[in-house]
């Protein structure tokens, strides 16, 4: 690897741009404040990502790996696909109840972007299809009668459980929510 360029810097680079975004937002997150907060060159920065879109696509497609890998690992601990879905809420909790907790970073990113094809309003909807996609497993591994249809209702559950969490500053909506999935599982699954 030619020695100007650095895992190192990249992953800085990454990390000072993900957490500016998710504390401020993808607007007042300019390069001078990247620049200044991770302490490298403006120039060097444009060796590793073209342009401000690009650095903050990548930092958020990184966050998203990352997000559903703890998502993951935190609520699929049962044999019972039923339990794993319940698990969801109650692994949504214990993140709305950190003092880190702003909302879901992809939300918020996406609303700040106009064009569906922004690479930042791209990457957030890859990443509820993820979340769409773990939805549809737990479903189809529960008996539901229409997993594509529960998938989706569970994926509203989680998003708004995020939604009022943050701007309500309640994380019993996840609670909330986990009653919700509930009744949603006694209707549309078969024990």
């Amino acid at each position: 690897m030619n020695s100007k360029y650095s895992p190192e810097i990249r992953t800085k680079l990454l990390d000072v741009t993900e957490s500016l975004i998710y504390q401020y937002g993808l607007q007042a997150t300019g390069m001078e404040l990247i620049v200044k907060e991770s302490g490298i060159a403006r120039k060097t920065l444009y060796r590793y990502f073209s342009n401000k879109d690009d650095l903050c696509a990548q930092a958020l497609l990184r966050r998203d790996k990352r997000w559903m890998a703890w998502f993951s690992a935190c609520s699929l601990t049962s044999d019972d696909a039923r339990e794993n879905i319940l698990n969801l809420f109650s692994t949504l909790k214990s993140w709305f109840l950190t003092e880190s907790f702003r909302g879901c970073a992809f939300i918020n990113s996406a609303g700040e972007t106009a064009a569906a094809t922004h690479p930042v309003r791209v990457i957030a909807r890859e990443h509820k299809q993820h979340i769409l996609d773990l939805t549809r497993q737990l479903a189809l591994d529960a008996g539901a009668q229409d997993p594509d249809l529960l998938a989706r209702q569970l994926l509203l559950l989680i998003d708004g459980a995020i939604t009022v969490a943050m701007i309500m500053g309640s994380p019993d909506a996840a609670d909330d929510a986990r009653e919700t999935a509930k009744i949603l599982l006694n209707t549309l699954t078969t024990p």
